[in-house]
């Protein structure tokens, strides 16, 4: 049980970075020092449309009343997101767990913000066995909008992850930060497509080309394709022409505050037959 004060709130080191310095954790995650604030997360089903399930939920950041999530992001610095990456992944493992989520969880972290994957990974660990979660079930994507500085230190942690057993996402695939040239190098379990590609796709042959090559590598590469952003009935048509039927977006589900889907409850437009 999570100790509390007295006022009701949780206490100050379930927003600590976890990560035991005896067991050697890096210098940043077994610091012990506080982050000095507290945050939630909302969570937005990933569809998979032919079977009609729920592939997974992303984790995505909140204020503690499901404030957006730049409210939380602009307090992140340079000298505390190393703390606020760790604490991230705890509390969206956490959350899950208490949600008794059943689906895979997709979990966003900052690549500039690991010191060693292998060492890293533990406070990660730790929460999956402390909270049940199957290490299986846990996706980790690149943060939206982080630019990767290092697309060589970014794969030594995917292929530390893939080893470990989790699967690994680029999000924003193809907006400029991800592109074909990380595939030539490391193969991801999944990419998601940039939004941009997906905005419009029914109404724009350019975008449908793009995607359907996209598409095309990853098959033969055996990778998982996810269309984000997807907000009406015509693109969920377009990008299942497209052979895609792993879709985010507004359509199905807006993120929900401290909560999850049921795919029961969705509200599925037709499917193509396949």
């Amino acid at each position: 049980m999570t100790q509390r004060n007295t006022d009701g709130n949780p206490a100050p080191s379930e927003y600590s970075c976890h990560s035991a310095s005896e067991h050697g954790a890096c210098p940043s995650c077994a610091s012990g020092e506080r982050l000095g604030f507290r945050f939630s997360y909302a969570y937005q089903p990933i569809v998979d449309i032919s079977r009609r399930e729920i592939f997974a939920h992303e984790a995505l950041v909140r204020g503690v009343q499901g404030e957006p999530a730049p409210s939380v992001l602009a307090r992140v610095t340079e000298e505390n997101r190393f703390r606020f990456d760790q604490a991230c992944r705890v509390k969206a493992i956490k959350t899950a767990a208490k949600l008794n989520m059943q689906s895979r969880l997709s979990i966003n972290f900052m690549p500039n913000a690991i010191y060693r994957p292998e060492l890293c990974i533990r406070s990660t660990l730790e929460a999956a066995r402390a909270h049940n979660f199957p290490i299986e079930r846990i996706i980790f994507e690149t943060v939206e909008g982080e630019r990767v500085s290092d697309a060589k230190w970014l794969t030594e942690v995917f292929r530390e992850y893939q080893r470990i057993g989790f699967l690994t996402a680029i999000d924003d695939f193809g907006a400029g930060f991800a592109g074909l040239n990380l595939l030539a190098d490391f193969q991801p379990d999944i990419i998601k497509l940039d939004m941009d590609l997906i905005r419009s796709i029914d109404q724009s042959r350019s975008r449908q080309a793009i995607v359907r090559g996209t598409v095309g590598i990853c098959n033969e590469l055996g990778i998982q394709v996810i269309a984000e952003g997807v907000e009406t009935a015509d693109e969920c048509s377009a990008l299942q022409d497209l052979g895609i039927s792993l879709l985010q977006g507004y359509l199905f589900s807006k993120p929900m505050f401290e909560a999850c889907s049921e795919a029961n409850a969705l509200p599925w437009p037709n499917a193509l037959p396949h």
